[in-house]
């Protein structure tokens, strides 16, 4: 059985109500039922915030010995751990919500919210005998309301066979568009090449200036989860044809794995990935990948969230092998949601190794986005973002021919529209305006692209 996290935490933290109107300085008995009543309908919701707080666990008399810094400050580690656990039980994850919820009864036994939740983890994996047990000691122990005897009721009828709380999910999408420079085509008809005294002016074949050309785009997602440990299986496909332009059609296709991680207050995903990528019929690109992402224990509110990124990728070119690089990339994501509007930004910095012979050798760079969403009205979802990245190469590009050293800044737009059709499907508009600023002439271009598409979701 799947529930949304705010009800995990109102079941919590009526369990926890009920066993403080066991001390004298606790809510009365009566002021416990009644939460135990909200916890069951889903208009409670919006009580998250102080169903969190009353979870906690009332401060210890330290305070009264001048510690009361320090038991705040392992209240609110408890807290955090809490909502990490009751997240990953929501999110179909109930072995890392497992460990989490132990981690936290190991510091205060007396949490009767986790002792519910962890015997809701173990029921879910299908250990019967010890969420039953747990069931008992919950019974015994904290004398729970009616409303949580019915959900420990429900569980028990469930015979604890371990379903899978996680599903998969399928995603397609299809469009047309058109792209004033499909080929990247420089925005310089004549170019200077040589060295020293010895400079010539060429000017450029009709291939090597912009094309545009109208496209037609099918792409589909596939997650797939493995086991009840959270890990995710992940297919992606993607085919772009030109209606006059078929040295720029592309095809290719990603697969990867997923896992969630923690240690000690950290917690993340790890992801392997390995792609293919055709290019006008042939293999242009193979590429691996591998990245982590954590997520630091600070306490930034339920609006913000803040995580790292650190990743590796290897690429090679089987028809230009000179082109084959190694690539690492450190970065931090912050995001900052409110109840119809989001906001995204992300930096890092990039290290390129190339090989020995490829044109202006190894390359350093940075880059930085800022994506916003919100909604439109009642249905409509917009989504406006600008991203910058820039690359600075170690050496001349072509020494004798060009002895510029490469500095290359690449500038994207992107605003779309999104527009729900039904129960699965969405009708999109979306537009890109790029720049492409180099010191080489010859690489510098600009580009628009306007692109319509269905997409059907959650299949």
């Amino acid at each position: 059985m799947r529930r949304a996290p705010w009800t995990l935490l109102l079941a919590g933290a009526t369990l926890c109500a009920a066993a403080h109107a066991q001390q004298a300085d606790a809510p009365s008995a009566s002021d416990a039922n009644g939460a135990a009543s909200a916890a069951t309908r889903e208009a409670a919701a919006d009580a998250v915030p102080e169903a969190a707080a009353e979870a906690s666990p009332a401060p210890s008399d330290a305070s009264a010995d001048g510690n009361g810094a320090a038991a705040a400050a392992d209240a609110a580690q408890e807290e955090k751990l809490y909502l990490d656990a009751v997240r990953a039980l929501s999110e179909g994850r109930p072995d890392e919500a497992t460990g989490k919820l132990e981690r936290l009864l190991e510091k205060n036994s007396l949490h009767a919210g986790a002792w519910l939740d962890l015997a809701i983890s173990h029921c879910s994996l299908g250990n019967q005998s010890e969420a039953e047990r747990m069931f008992e000691q919950i019974e015994t122990r904290f004398n729970p309301p009616p409303a949580i005897r019915e959900l420990i009721a429900h569980y028990r009828k469930s015979g604890c066979k371990g379903t899978q709380v996680a599903r998969r999910a399928m995603s397609f999408k299809l469009g047309r568009g058109y792209d004033s420079n499909v080929n990247q085509g420089s925005s310089n008809r004549f170019i200077t090449v040589g060295s020293g005294d010895k400079l010539s002016q060429v000017e450029l074949g009709p291939d090597s200036l912009p094309k545009g050309d109208h496209f037609n785009v099918l792409s589909g997602d596939f997650n797939q989860p493995l086991g009840s440990r959270g890990m995710l299986l992940i297919a992606q496909l993607r085919a772009l044809r030109h209606s006059r332009v078929d040295s720029q059609d592309t095809s290719s296709g990603l697969l990867a794995l997923e896992k969630p991680w923690s240690a000690g207050a950290w917690n993340g995903r790890a992801t392997a990935a390995f792609g293919l990528v055709r290019l006008g019929g042939d293999l242009y690109q193979r590429q691996g990948q591998v990245l982590l992402r954590a997520t630091p224990p600070v306490a930034l509110g339920e609006a913000t969230s803040w995580s790292l990124t650190a990743g590796y990728s290897g690429a090679e070119y089987p028809t230009r092998r000179y082109y084959d690089s190694h690539t690492l990339d450190l970065g931090s994501t912050v995001a900052w949601s409110a109840k119809r509007a989001s906001v995204v930004l992300a930096a890092g910095v990039l290290g390129d190794h190339g090989r020995d012979t490829r044109p202006g050798g190894d390359r350093a760079g940075w880059y930085g986005s800022a994506n916003a969403f919100g909604a439109l009205g009642d249905k409509a979802i917009g989504e406006v973002g600008i991203s910058r990245q820039s690359w600075r190469s170690d050496h001349a590009y072509s020494p004798g021919l060009i002895d510029t050293t490469r500095r290359q800044d690449t500038t994207q737009l992107r605003a779309s529209l999104q527009v729900p059709v039904g129960t699965h499907s969405a009708l999109q508009l979306e537009l890109r305006r790029t720049w492409n600023r180099e010191n080489i002439p010859l690489f510098r271009y600009d580009s628009h692209a306007v692109q319509f598409s269905w997409r059907t979701d959650n299949w």
